[in-house]
C-alpha cells in the first residue's frame, strides 16, 4: 500500500510550528476557566473554550479550536484547522504494559475534527516512537486510535471505532460503526468496512467489508465520488468479481492476471497487495516484519 499523502514529517511540524502563547496578547481567545499550562504552544488565532486542559508539550497550529471539556496532553503536534469537541482525550499515554514513559509523539495534520469523547494515543518505544493522523479526517464519538497507528487523509472513522496498535490505514477509508481492528493489520485507500466489523486480517484497497470480515463487493460508490472514471471502476468490478466471486483458486486467478499484462494500475494495486497478504503472518503483513517473519517481495 502506498503511503498516505500529506502526512506531516518533523520538517513540516517545523515550518508550522506555532508561536508561544504570550497572555499579554488579546488576539488568543482562551477561556479563564481552562488550564493551560505556560509552555504549551498556541498560534495567535487559536480558540479554547472552558474546562480544557492543554500539557506543556502541545503544540496548536492555526485556526484550532476547543470547544469545552478538551484534553490534549503528551508531546503533541497539531496542524491548522482541527476541531475539538466535548471530552475528547488526545495525546495520552498508550495502553500498552510495555510503554516505559518516554517522550513519543503524537503527529496530527489540518482540518481533523474529533467528536465527542474520542481518544487518541502517542507512540511506543517498541513501536515507531510516533501516531500519525493525516489530513481532513472526522474522527466521531468514542472512537478510539492507539498508539504508532498511521491514518491517511479524508477517512471516517465512525462512533465506537477501535483501532488497536499499529494499525495503518490509507486514504479515503470508510469505518463504520463500531468496527473493531487488530492491531498490526493495514487497510488499503478507498476500503469500506461495514458496522461492527470484525477485522484480523490486512484489507486490500477499494473493496467493502461486512461484519464478518468477508469481502463484499467493490467500494464503486466512494471511488465514483473520489473522481475515478468509469473505465477504472469497471474494470475493479471485473477484478474483484474473478478474484473473490469464482469458483478458480484466487492464486491461479492472481497469476492469470499477471500474466496478462494488461492490468490497470488500481487491479495491479489489489493483485500487489493480496500477494504481500497471503505470505504475512496470519494474514498481517505488519505483523510478520514486526516479529521478524519471512520476507517477500513487497517488504
Amino acid at each position: 500500500m502506498r503511503p498516505a499523502k500529506n502526512r506531516m514529517d518533523q520538517s513540516t511540524v517545523e515550518s508550522h510550528s506555532p508561536v508561544s502563547v504570550n497572555r499579554n496578547n488579546p488576539m488568543p481567545k482562551l477561556s479563564p476557566l481552562s488550564v493551560i499550562d505556560p509552555l504549551a504552544q498556541l498560534a495567535a488565532d487559536v480558540e479554547v473554550g472552558p474546562f480544557c486542559v492543554l500539557g506543556p508539550k502541545v503544540r496548536l497550529g492555526p485556526g484550532c479550536r476547543l470547544l469545552s471539556h478538551v484534553t490534549l496532553l503528551g508531546n503533541t503536534t497539531f496542524g491548522s484547522g482541527n476541531i475539538f469537541f466535548p471530552n475528547c482525550v488526545i495525546g495520552g499515554a498508550p495502553q500498552d504494559l510495555k510503554y516505559q514513559g518516554s517522550d513519543t509523539q503524537l503527529i496530527v495534520g489540518e482540518a481533523n475534527t474529533f467528536r465527542e469523547g474520542s481518544t487518541a494515543h502517542v507512540g511506543t518505544e517498541k513501536g515507531s516512537g510516533i501516531t500519525r493522523i493525516g489530513n481532513r479526517n472526522l474522527i466521531m464519538v468514542n472512537a478510539h486510535i492507539g498508539h504508532d497507528v498511521e491514518i491517511g487523509d479524508e477517512c471516517v472513522i465512525s462512533n465506537n471505532v477501535m483501532i488497536a496498535g499499529h494499525v495503518v490505514i490509507g486514504d479515503r477509508v470508510v469505518l463504520s460503526g463500531g468496527a473493531g481492528i487488530h492491531h498490526f493489520v493495514t487497510i488499503g485507500d478507498f476500503a469500506y468496512l461495514g458496522g461492527y466489523a470484525r477485522i484480523r486480517h490486512d484489507v486490500p484497497p477499494y473493496i467493502k467489508v461486512d461484519g464478518n470480515d468477508e469481502i463484499r463487493g467493490l467500494n464503486s460508490i466512494g471511488l465514483r465520488r473520489a473522481g475515478f472514471s468509469e473505465v477504472e471502476v469497471e474494470a475493479l468490478e471485473d477484478a474483484i468479481r474473478d478474484l473473490f466471486y469464482r469458483d478458480k483458486a484466487l492464486a491461479i486467478t492472481m497469476a492469470e492476471y499477471e500474466a496478462a499484462d494488461s492490468m490497470t494500475p488500481h487491479v495491479a494495486r489489489v493483485i500487489q497487495f493480496l500477494r504481500r497478504r497471503a505470505v504475512a503472518r496470519q494474514g498481517r503483513h505488519l505483523e510478520t516484519i514486526h516479529r521478524g517473519g519471512r520476507p517477500n517481495a513487497d517488504q
